[in-house]
C-alpha cells in the first residue's frame, strides 16, 4: 500500500544558519522503504500461514485485518504519543514497537499458534502507525517549503519500491530455498512437514527485528531538526464556515464522507488484490506458464538468488516447468505492486498537466473492467489482468485525497484524520473477500468484491467529489 503521505501546508523547523538536510532526508526516506517492506510482506504471509496453520481463506484473511486494524486503533493514540514524546523519540519508540512484534514471530513459528502470529502482526502493525503518523508531517517540513511535494514524492517511491520487493524476497524465503531442503520437507510426514516449513518464518522477521533494533539506535544518534510548531493550515486567510454554512465538522461536508469511503475501498482493493493473488492463481489450476512469464520468473530468481547465500541456504531456481506455484505467485505479487510503483513515477507528475479527477474516473472504470474480464476468463490471463489492477491503483490516493479535503477550510485537518482512520480498509475488505472465499461461492465470487470497490470510486470521481 502507497504511504499515506500528503503535502500539507509545511512547517518551519527550527531557526539557525542554513544546513543540508541530506542526512535526514536519507533517514526518513530509509523508514518509507521499510513501510512497503513490512506491509507488502504479508500478501506472501498470508498464503503460507494459510498452510502452515491449516486455515481456510477466511481465516487466513486476519493476517491483514491484525496489521491494518492497528491503523484504526492507534491513530489517535499516535497522535498523543507524538505530542508527549516529539517526533525524533516517537519515531524511535515505534521501530522498537515494531522489533518487538518481529519478535513474536518466534514464539508463533516454534508453535505453529496462529493466534500468536496475528499478535505479533498487529504489534508490527501498531509500530508502523507510530512511525507513519511520525513521518508523514515530518518529512513535509524537512527543508524549503517550495520543495515539498518533491519530498512527499520521493519517500512515495521509497515506499513502493519496499512493497515491490518484499515479496520477491518473501517468496524465496518462504516458498523457495534450497533444493536439499525441499527434498527433505517432502519426504517427512504431513504433521512434520509443517512444523518444519513454520520455521522458515523465523529468519526473516529474526533478521527484521535486528535491522529495526539499529534503526533505532541511529535514529536515536541522528541529531534531526526539530519542529517548532504546526501552522494552522491558513485557518486565518480561511473564512470561518461554521458562521457561512452553519456546518460544525468536517463530516457535515458529503464530499468528505463519500471520500472517507472512498480511500476505505482505495486501501481495501489495493490490499484485498495483492493478498489474495497468490491464492487466486493457485484456483485457476495452471499446468503450464507462459514463455513469457516463465522467463520473467527465471530472470527475478536470478536477481534475488545472492539474498538465499545471506540466509544460509544454497541458491535454487524457482522450477517454472510445473505450472504455477506459491513461489511463481509471489513473482506476480511483486509484479502487481511494481505497477503501481511504475503508474507513481510517471503518473504523478502527469497529473500536473492533465485533469486528475477524469484521470482516477479512467483508471478507476479500467480496475472495473480488469476484474471481471479476470473472473470471466480462465487461467494464466486471469492473473495478469489482476496485476494490471496494481497500474491503475498508483494515482488513487495522491488524487482522492485532496480531492475529499477540498473546501474545509477549518475542518481541513479534522478531515484529514477521518482520511487516515479510512486507511482501516485494508483490515475489512481483505476479510469480506476471505468470507465470500470460504462460504459464498469461492475466490471468483470474493473478486466480485473489487470490482464493487472500484464501481464506487468510479461514482466518486464522476460525482461523489463535487463540494456540496
Amino acid at each position: 500500500m502507497a504511504a499515506p503521505t500528503t503535502s500539507s501546508t509545511p512547517t518551519t523547523v527550527a531557526a539557525g544558519p542554513a544546513r543540508s538536510y541530506a542526512l535526514p532526508m536519507a533517514a526518513m526516506t530509509s523508514l518509507f522503504f521499510l513501510f512497503g517492506a513490512v506491509t507488502n510482506f504479508n500478501d506472501v504471509l498470508m498464503p503460507y500461514l494459510k498452510d502452515v496453520c491449516q486455515l481456510t481463506d477466511l481465516q487466513s484473511s486476519l493476517v491483514q485485518f491484525a496489521f491494518f486494524g492497528a491503523y484504526f486503533l492507534m491513530s489517535l493514540p499516535a497522535g498523543y504519543v507524538l505530542r508527549r514524546l516529539g517526533y525524533q523519540r516517537g519515531i524511535v519508540l515505534g521501530l522498537l514497537v515494531m522489533a518487538a512484534g518481529a519478535l513474536l514471530f518466534v514464539p508463533a513459528a516454534n508453535t505453529r499458534t496462529f493466534a500468536v502470529f496475528l499478535l505479533g502482526l498487529g504489534v508490527l502493525g501498531a509500530g508502523v502507525t507510530l512511525l507513519q503518523v511520525a513521518a508523514n508531517p515530518y518529512v513535509s517540513v524537512l527543508g524549503p517549503a517550495s520543495r515539498a511535494a518533491s519530498r512527499v514524492s520521493i519517500v512515495g517511491v521509497a515506499n513502493n519500491l519496499g512493497g515491490t520487493l518484499s515479496p520477491l524476497l518473501g517468496g524465496m524465503l518462504l516458498f523457495g530455498g534450497s533444493a536439499v531442503l525441499k527434498a527433505r520437507l517432502a519426504a517427512l510426514p504431513a504433521a512434520e512437514r509443517l512444523a518444519e516449513e513454520a520455521t522458515l518464518v523465523k529468519a526473516p522477521y529474526l533478521g527484521l527485528a535486528a535491522f529495526l533494533a539499529v534503526l533505532a539506535g541511529v535514529f536515536f544518534l541522528l541529531k534531526l531538526p526539530e519542529i517548532e510548531g504546526m501552522q494552522a493550515d491558513n485557518e486565518a486567510d480561511t473564512p470561518d464556515l461554521t458562521a457561512v454554512s452553519g456546518r460544525k465538522s468536517a463530516l457535515d461536508f458529503p464530499h468528505l464522507r463519500l471520500g472517507v469511503v472512498a480511500i476505505f475501498l482505495y486501501v481495501g482493493v489495493e490490499v484485498g488484490l495483492g493478498s489474495f493473488l497468490i491464492r487466486y492463481g493457485e484456483a485457476q489450476g495452471i499446468t503450464q506458464l507462459s514463455d513469457f512469464t516463465q522467463a520473467l520468473v527465471r530472470g527475478l530468481n536470478v536477481a534475488t538468488n545472492f539474498l538465499a547465500v545471506l540466509f544460509g541456504q544454497a541458491p535454487a531456481a524457482i522450477d517454472t516447468t510445473a505450472g504455477f506455484t506459491k513461489a511463481v505467485g509471489a513473482v506476480l505479487v511483486a509484479s502487481y505492486w511494481f505497477g503501481s510503483l511504475v503508474g507513481r513515477v510517471v503518473g504523478i507528475p502527469l497529473l500536473t498537466r492533465i485533469n486528475d479527477r477524469k484521470a482516477l474516473a479512467a483508471v478507476c472504470a479500467a480496475g472495473v473492467v480488469f476484474v471481471l474480464a479476470s473472473i470471466a476468463v480462465r487461467g494464466e490471463a486471469a492473473l495478469w489482468l489482476v496485476v494490471l489492477c496494481g497500474l491503475m491503483n498508483s494515482i488513487m490516493w495522491p488524487v482522492i485525497f485532496p480531492l475529499a479535503i477540498k473546501g474545509l477550510g477549518p475542518f481541513t485537518k479534522q478531515g484529514s484524520s477521518y482520511l487516515i482512520m479510512a486507511i482501516v480498509g485494508g483490515a475489512i475488505v481483505p476479510l469480506l473477500m476471505g468470507w465470500a472465499a470460504t462460504y459464498a461461492g469461492g475466490l471468483r465470487v470474493a473478486f466480485l468484491l473489487p470490482a464493487l470497490c472500484y464501481a464506487y470510486l468510479l461514482y466518486y470521481a464522476v460525482s461523489g467529489y463535487r463540494v456540496r
